[in-house]
C-alpha cells in the first residue's frame, strides 16, 4: 500500500489526469459525462457495474471507449439464452502431438480471461451462466473441472441491461445485483447532444483513442483507493444512511410503506470506497459528506427491495434514497 505522500502524489496526478481522460472519451461518447466518471471509480474500487437504458443510447460504446483509453484488454460477450458457463469460462479440450502421438489435456481460455469484460444483455442468459459470471466478479477466478484460474487483475465487469423487455429474459437474482457496485441509469442525451452525436457517426470514421492510463497506473490507483483516510464522523454518516433503508421500528414513513429490504453491510463498504475514489478524482485525499452523497443513488439504487405498493404508486429506490439525504 502506498505512503500517505506518495497516495497523494498520486491523488494529484489522477486529478490531472481526469480531465485528459473524459475530454479523450467525449471524441467518441457524447454527454455522459457523469456515467462515464462512475465507471471509472467502479473500477477504482475493484467493483463491477450494471448499465440499465435503451437500446441505442451508447452502453456498449462507453465501456469499449473507457476500455480503449485505459490500455484494456477487452472482451464483449454477448449473453443468449443457449449461451453456456464453459461458453465463458473456457473448457478442457484433449490435444494430440502431431510428432510423437501422444495426447494431453490443455485448458482452452474463454473469454473472462480479459481485464475489462462487458457483459451484453446479462439478463437474457440462463441462471446456470450468470451465475459463473457471479463466481468471477466475486472471487476473481473460475473452475473449470477439478482446476481454478485466477484471473489477471484488474478484473473489470461492466454489464449492460434493457429495462424495457421480460420477454425470454431471466431476472437477475437479488444476490447477484449486490455484487454489482453501481446501478447506473443511461438515459436519452439532450438536443443538443443527439444532433452532435448523429452529425459524428454518420460521416467519417469514429475519432481515435488515445491511452490516458496504463494497467500498471490503474492497479497502482487501485491501492491508493484503499489508503484514502475517511473520518470516523463520515463513516457512521455513511453507515446510518444504509441503515435509514431498512424497515424497522422508527424508520422514514416511506421506508415502512414501500421497502421490504434495504441494504446490506455491503452496501456501506461500497458506499465508502465510491466516496474515497471520488475524491480521488476530486484532487483530494480524504472523503467528505458529499462524497457520500454523490455516490448514494448509484450504490443503493439496486439494492433496496421494494414491495408492491411501490410499484403501483410509481415509488423508486431513487426517491427514497433522496428523501433519507433530505429528510
Amino acid at each position: 500500500m502506498p505512503t500517505t505522500d506518495s497516495a497523494e502524489a498520486i491523488a494529484r496526478h489522477l486529478h490531472a489526469a481526469r480531465d485528459t481522460l473524459l475530454r479523450e472519451l467525449g471524441r467518441v461518447v457524447y454527454g455522459q459525462e457523469e456515467t462515464l466518471q462512475l465507471l471509472i471509480m467502479g473500477l477504482l474500487c475493484r467493483g463491477h457495474v450494471l448499465l440499465m437504458g435503451m437500446p441505442g443510447v451508447g452502453k456498449t460504446l462507453m465501456a469499449a471507449t473507457l476500455a480503449k483509453a485505459l490500455d484494456l484488454e477487452f472482451r464483449r460477450i454477448q449473453f443468449t439464452p443457449d449461451l453456456m458457463p464453459a461458453d465463458i469460462t473456457g473448457t478442457d479440450i484433449i490435444e494430440e502431438d502431431p510428432a510423437t502421438g501422444q495426447r494431453r489435456h490443455s485448458f482452452v481460455r474463454g473469454p473472462l480471461f480479459g481485464n475489462f469484460i462487458l457483459a451484453d444483455e446479462i439478463n437474457r442468459t440462463t441462471p446456470k451462466t450468470q451465475a459463473a459470471l457471479l463466481q468471477a466478479m466475486q472471487e476473481k477466478e473460475v473452475s473449470v473441472g477439478r482446476h481454478t484460474y485466477s484471473l489477471e487483475p484488474p478484473f473489470f465487469v461492466v454489464a449492460t441491461q434493457n429495462p424495457i423487455e421480460n420477454e425470454g429474459t431471466y431476472t437477475l437474482p437479488e444476490a447477484q445485483l449486490d455484487r454489482f457496485m453501481f446501478c447506473l441509469k443511461v438515459g436519452y442525451p439532450t438536443r443538443e447532444e443527439e444532433c452532435a452525436i448523429v452529425k459524428g457517426t454518420t460521416g467519417g470514421a469514429l475519432a481515435e483513442i488515445a491511452r490516458i492510463l496504463s494497467r500498471e497506473e490503474i492497479l497502482t490507483l487501485q491501492e491508493t483507493v484503499r489508503a484514502v483516510p475517511v473520518a470516523d464522523d463520515v463513516i457512521d454518516y455513511a453507515v446510518r444512511l444504509v441503515e435509514a433503508t431498512r424497515p424497522a421500528e422508527g424508520a422514514h414513513d416511506l421506508v415502512t410503506r414501500y421497502v421490504s429490504y434495504g441494504g446490506s453491510p455491503r452496501a456501506s463498504q461500497n458506499l465508502i470506497l465510491a466516496a474515497k475514489a471520488r475524491a480521488l478524482l476530486m484532487g483530494r485525499f480524504h472523503v467528505d459528506f458529499a462524497d457520500v452523497q454523490a455516490a448514494a443513488l448509484p450504490v443503493l439504487r439496486h439494492r433496496l427491495i421494494l414491495n408492491y405498493k411501490a410499484r403501483a404508486e410509481n415509488i423508486t429506490a431513487d426517491d427514497i434514497t433522496a428523501a433519507l439525504m433530505n429528510p
